[in-house]
């Protein structure tokens, strides 16, 4: 068994920059010739854990803009026209695309990927939108459908 560092994560083996052992025909056949692990020299791994520290600095820098985020998502509350028939029923959907424009003319753009509709909204009413801002940050945005 010899040692080495993951450049990237391998969903057998572990996460990006974590020190595993592993066979010495897998290093030398998968791992090295295809960029997904360094060796664990003590050059390496003094610069895997630089490249990890960076890393924690940026996911904390990410994750406290999704925090600001999250709160002016919170703060904000949209309201949506469509056409409805009878029984409050829409006579098409409020998809994610919808929301995310409403979002920009909001003064709040948002990626339409990040937001988890599970089902396009056919009904009027309010709905809370739950939005996916960082692995770790999650907001809810108030959505109030209306009868053009």
């Amino acid at each position: 068994m010899i040692e080495v560092i993951l450049r990237e994560d391998v969903k057998t083996l572990g996460k990006a920059g974590t020190l595993v052992k592993v066979k010495p025909g897998y290093a030398r056949n998968f791992l090295l010739p295809h960029g997904l692990a360094y060796e664990a020299t003590e050059g390496n791994k003094k610069r895997i854990a630089a490249q990890s520290k960076a890393r924690t600095t940026r996911h904390e820098a990410e994750r406290s803009e999704a925090q600001g985020i999250a709160t002016r998502i919170a703060a904000l509350s949209i309201t949506l026209k469509a056409k409805a028939g009878e029984g409050d029923r829409l006579f098409g959907s409020i998809t994610s695309q919808d929301i995310a424009q409403a979002m920009a003319a909001a003064g709040q753009p948002i990626d339409k990927r990040k937001i988890d509709l599970e089902h396009p909204i056919k009904s009027i009413g309010d709905h809370v939108i739950p939005i996916r801002l960082h692995g770790d940050v999650h907001a809810e945005l108030r959505v109030h459908v209306v009868a053009e």
